[in-house]
């Protein structure tokens, strides 16, 4: 929806506001006129209904209102004598109409002292987790959302299984543009395992201001932009089209920036022709071939597990084993390399074109592209039919432009292009483990209203192969993701803290108890 339906839609909630509680608003001892003004009508609302004024933000709110609404609802009923559980269901399965029946024919008495504590147990229990829910969604969508990896393509920076605090904040919180959606779940409600939003209505992309650029290297969360699986892992074939911000989460490092020349050789990345150093906690992986000498016992089984390598497989022959080992760091290969027995340590570096890497025009493969132009906002390109490839999706899907080829002519919203001015930032973004990472080198370049925002600390990680006390990986224990140096867990730290807060607490109380 564009800005100018989103605004008709919005004048459009606000009349039938006011035609279905003018009255009421009367009774209150307002003006009818109060209950049509944008709002403002929300303002006076919260004073009929003895609530504090912030209450109107929070009906603003993009999924957060979507929680209110109900609340203000049963609230409205009850400010006018409107109590029975009846009256509560009848309120909420209308959607709010039920005070329209109220409004023009019911002869009903506006409290005005009403009571705002719970007459009952439950009353009292549902409203402390209701606002529970609504601070939790806050908190969520706009300071800090919980995230778990899931694959293997930032091994040695994150691992598998590790829980993560992604920042919201930093690059500045998204709003969300799905408008009606199940707070503080994904794309999918659990259990049911059904979808978890509405696809319509959408609301135009806002994002808040950030206090921090993304930059290169920096490890991001973002939608990920060919995302229409039915469910991250599913493996029934099944697929959906997805909102933006419904699209999986994805975690990878930025290796390219709005502006850059990219370009990789032989594995190293580029920018701008100069080598992309990479800090000193990333370890980027690649797949190695290990010959070794036959007649030469080596334990491949625990060597390989020493240095962290994720799959092995080989074959023989009469002079000689090959190993075709993935995921292993320069560090493990070297050690490989010492290793008695083994004859030679030969990276693997793909030299052939490869059909499924971008733009999927049979010239590059993973260890050898480009160069590439990561786009920027408001830069113009030349156009044509050899450099269409490389921007078609970004012109006819995420800025929504209708683009087709006629003859040797493109056209963009029906008119001829032979250039075209970026709307919004793009980046270039990939795992470290460089053969088992699906990314950029794939589906091509990322959003600026993609990215989710930047993951800072690991609060648990959880090992699946451990056993017993050893599965949870003690000294990933609230690390930070980001800085300088090798990750230091602050664990003990916390427990201290933990352990100060409770003694002084027991003395406080002691002291103050007499």
């Amino acid at each position: 929806m564009t800005l100018y339906f989103w605004f008709l839609f919005f004048l459009l909630v606000q009349i039938i506001h006011g035609l279905g509680t003018w009255k009421l608003y009367e009774k209150a001892g307002r003006k009818s006129w109060e209950a049509f003004i944008p709002v403002y009508n929300a303002i006076v609302l919260m004073k009929i209904i003895n609530r504090p004024t912030w209450w109107t933000l929070l009906l603003f709110i993009p999924v957060i209102n979507v929680l209110m609404f109900p609340v203000v609802w049963i609230e409205t009923l009850r400010s006018f004598g409107k109590n029975t559980t009846s009256d509560t269901l009848l309120g909420i399965f209308t959607f709010g109409f039920y005070i329209y029946f109220i409004n023009y024919t019911q002869d009903v008495k506006y409290v005005t002292e009403r009571s705002l504590v719970a007459k009952t147990k439950t009353g009292d229990t549902v409203s402390s987790l209701l606002f529970a829910v609504i601070v939790a969604t806050l908190v969520h969508t706009y300071v800090m959302q919980p995230f778990t990896i899931p694959t293997s393509s930032l091994e040695k920076s994150l691992l598998i299984g590790d829980f993560l605090f992604v920042s919201k904040f930093h690059y500045g919180a998204r709003t969300p543009m799905t408008a009606v959606a199940a707070p503080m779940v994904h794309d999918t409600l659990p259990i049911i395992k059904t979808k978890s939003y509405l696809s319509w209505p959408q609301l135009p992309y806002f994002r808040f201001p950030g206090f921090q650029k993304i930059e290169k290297n920096d490890i991001v969360v973002f939608n990920w932009p060919v995302d229409t699986v039915y469910k991250f892992f599913d493996t029934s074939g099944r697929s959906v089209i997805k909102p933006i911000d419904k699209q999986s989460n994805y975690v990878k490092r930025c290796q390219g920036t709005p502006g850059d020349s990219l370009q990789i050789k032989n594995g190293v990345v580029f920018i701008n022709g100069k080598e992309l150093i990479l800090p000193e906690r990333a370890k980027p992986q690649y797949s190695y071939s290990v010959t070794y000498d036959v007649n030469t016992p080596i334990d491949f089984e625990y060597l390989l597990n020493d240095i962290g390598a994720t799959d092995a497989a080989g074959f023989k022959n009469e002079a000689r084993d090959t190993l075709f080992v993935s995921a292993i760091t320069e560090a493990g290969a070297n050690r490989l390399k010492n290793v008695p027995g083994i004859t030679s340590v030969i990276r693997n570096v793909s030299k052939t074109p490869e059909s499924q890497v971008f733009p999927q025009n049979n010239i590059w493969n993973k260890d050898n592209f480009g160069p590439i132009y990561i786009p920027q906002v408001g830069k113009t390109i030349s156009l044509t039919l050899a450099s269409l490839p490389f921007y078609k999706r970004i012109i006819s899907v995420y800025e929504s432009n209708d683009l087709k080829v006629v003859g040797n002519d493109i056209y963009i919203n029906d008119k001829i292009a032979t250039t075209y001015t970026f709307k919004q930032d793009y980046y270039w973004m990939m795992g470290d483990n460089r053969h088992n990472s699906e990314d950029s080198r794939y589906w091509g370049y990322v959003p600026a209203d993609h990215i989710v925002g930047k993951p800072v600390f690991i609060w648990m990680s959880w090992d699946t192969h451990g056993k017993g006390i050893n599965k949870i990986r003690w000294e990933r224990l609230f690390s930070t993701v980001g800085g300088d140096g090798q990750p230091q867990s602050y664990f003990k730290f916390f427990l201290i803290a933990l352990a100060l807060y409770f003694a002084g607490s027991y003395f406080w109380n002691k002291r103050k108890n007499g």
